[in-house]
């Protein structure tokens, strides 16, 4: 994994589920957490994707917009938001050029065709604060994440 703390992340343009583009400026003054998980509907993604819209209010009363992201195309997040419930939480798509975005931050796993599951979380100037891979079958501890959030 390239992507360090202190580095800015460039802005990016990615479709949500309801196939709307999503800028990083469009959070301007907020932090944001970026959260990639391998693939939708799968039981460990699908975990890590609810953990964050429970929590949702908390990372909003902390200034920071949760986003999840992965390599599968927008019609598929679209399905799999609304299998979960979703009511908040953006899920974006980096489906084409596949995985542009992260190969950009070199946490695309090329023998695999999708991103590892990482958590990037930057500050409102965009700087990299914290980063953590986990193993691909490894559920975020979302108590870390927002300690991560609320100490940020």
């Amino acid at each position: 994994m390239a992507i360090n703390e202190n580095e800015k992340i460039e802005e990016f343009t990615l479709k949500n589920q309801n196939d709307e583009e999503v800028n990083l400026s469009d959070f301007e003054g907020k932090k944001v957490l970026l959260s990639f998980h391998p693939l939708a509907w799968t039981s460990v993604c699908t975990k890590q994707m609810k953990a964050l819209e429970k929590n949702y209010q908390t990372f909003e009363n902390n200034n920071t917009v949760p986003l999840g992201l992965s390599v599968d195309p927008q019609p598929s997040k679209k399905a799999w938001a609304e299998d979960m419930d979703l009511e908040n939480l953006e899920i974006l798509s980096d489906f084409w050029p596949h995985g542009e975005f992260s190969k950009k931050l070199d946490i695309f796993i090329e023998k695999l065709g999708f991103s590892g599951r990482v958590n990037i979380l930057l500050d409102k100037s965009r700087k990299v604060i914290w980063v953590k891979e986990y193993e691909i079958g490894e559920l975020p501890d979302i108590d870390e994440v927002l300690t991560k959030v609320k100490n940020s």
